[in-house]
């Protein structure tokens, strides 16, 4: 018996929208017919609901009542100012190579790249890549495996208008950070989908950031994702910040869904930092695999939620080949009606002895009405490992609040010392000084509200 599936308005969206936009979207005849098995591929499968596993706490069937159609290309309204006043001053005087897309669109008037573009470096838009038809593009966006598989991706194929196509050189050095600059602007519902392409060759070194921000009072569904291959011996430091518009909140029904999938090369290094705040409704998925022995790893973030808004942190390690580390260490701030989750799954094949891999997941709780799902997974297929996982969720300390107090500090700066202790240790993960800093006054800001 064929039981007949009812979609959803949105889920009935997508394709239409596709229709309307597939001939303005950017690319030869090889991306089209990917861009069109996307869609196929999307209208067989649906939205994730909470009947699979992966999205049990995240419904988006659910939780997107309607899909915005893609962003149309427009002149560029928006100045430096304005980019600066999105990414807030600390972001704003960083000293870095700045490559910003508005509104899914390169934009090389507000970009800054320097003198070593070309040598040490190579960027490139992605429309570029997909009008020329690189090889090694459309061979990577016709795979459909693995964590390529799922419905969130196949829309990115679809819909994808621009992003970053970044390389490092072989042995380069870089000396300043790779800033991304991703941001909405404009009053419409609209949706914004970008891909981007990180390579850092051998035994190069590279700090990148990617920043998604917003200008304006619209709401903005962005589906973003980023393919990161670390070579041999290469070390990358790589940064997310997802926030909504300073000093407002989100447009409501604004959604982030962001996904990464990394490939870490023989002894490489892949230190990872994702910074959440002020979106009703994120996704953080990430998926690294280790291809090559004596690699390491280490992914950590911070989110920080009010209101209602949910923000998922889903993530996948797969151990393949002998002798590599992992860390995970994620921490939240939940305040008001804030939903967190975290799904951390670590893989260890067969073959991958001598694997030392550990996982941490922690929430304070600022509200009765406030919740955290943790789903930490473990999948063990040798026996010579070094394994560990853990979840916490608590509220801040009784004791601690009355020992500030009996010093003389107030209750309300007694909670944000304590909170920014509790992040604190979330941001020491990041190596970078400058980055690290202008991070840790971002989030000294957001923490403000939420101690109140």
């Amino acid at each position: 018996m064929t039981v007949a599936v009812t979609r959803t308005r949105a889920e009935q969206a997508f394709p239409e929208a596709f229709e309307a936009v597939a001939a303005k979207l950017p690319g030869g005849r090889a991306v089209a017919q990917a861009r069109k098995a996307a869609i196929g591929a999307f209208a067989g499968l649906g939205l994730p609901h909470r009947r699979i596993e992966e999205w049990k706490y995240t419904d988006l069937r659910a939780m997107l009542k309607e899909a915005f159609a893609p962003s149309p290309k427009r002149a560029i309204d928006v100045d430096q100012r304005a980019v600066d006043a999105a990414l807030g001053p600390a972001l704003a005087k960083l000293d870095a190579i700045r490559v910003v897309f508005l509104d899914g669109a390169y934009a090389p008037a507000l970009s800054r790249l320097d003198d070593q573009h070309g040598r040490t470096y190579h960027f490139d838009p992605l429309t570029r890549g997909l009008d020329e038809g690189f090889d090694w593009l459309t061979a990577l966006i016709g795979q459909t495996e693995g964590p390529k598989a799922g419905a969130v991706v196949a829309l990115n194929t679809a819909f994808m208008t621009d992003g970053a196509l970044l390389r490092i050189v072989d042995g380069a050095r870089m000396n300043k950070p790779v800033h991304l600059v991703f941001v909405s602007s404009g009053t419409e519902k609209e949706a914004v989908t970008t891909r981007s392409f990180l390579e850092l060759g051998e035994g190069a070194e590279a700090v990148v950031l990617e920043t998604h921000a917003a200008i304006g009072e619209g709401a903005k569904q962005a589906n973003a994702m980023t393919e990161i291959a670390v070579r041999d011996r290469a070390r990358l430091r790589h940064v997310k910040l997802t926030v909504g518009a300073r000093d407002a909140s989100a447009a409501p029904g604004s959604a982030h869904i962001g996904t990464w999938i990394a490939r870490l090369g023989a002894e490489s290094e892949y230190r990872a930092f994702q910074f959440t705040a002020g979106v009703p409704l994120v996704r953080n998925q990430l998926f690294v695999a280790f291809a090559g022995e004596g690699a390491k790893l280490d992914i950590s973030g911070c989110f920080l939620g009010r209101d209602a808004e949910h923000i998922d942190t889903t993530l996948v390690v797969d151990h393949a080949v002998p002798g590599c580390q992992s860390r995970e260490l994620f921490k939240g701030v939940l305040a008001g009606r804030a939903r967190g989750v975290f799904q951390g799954k670590v893989i260890v094949r067969p073959d991958a002895q001598k694997t030392d891999g550990k996982q941490m997941a922690q929430v304070l709780m600022l509200s009765q009405d406030a919740e955290f799902d943790s789903k930490p997974e473990l999948e063990i297929h040798a026996d010579d490992v070094i394994c560990g996982h853990g979840s916490t969720a608590a509220e801040l300390d009784p004791n601690m609040l009355f020992y500030f107090r009996s010093r003389g500090i107030p209750l309300e700066e007694a909670r944000a010392m304590l909170i920014e202790s509790f992040v604190g240790e979330a941001l020491e993960k990041i190596e970078d000084e400058a980055v690290r800093e202008a991070l840790a006054a971002i989030a000294k800001a957001r923490l403000e509200g939420l101690a109140a």
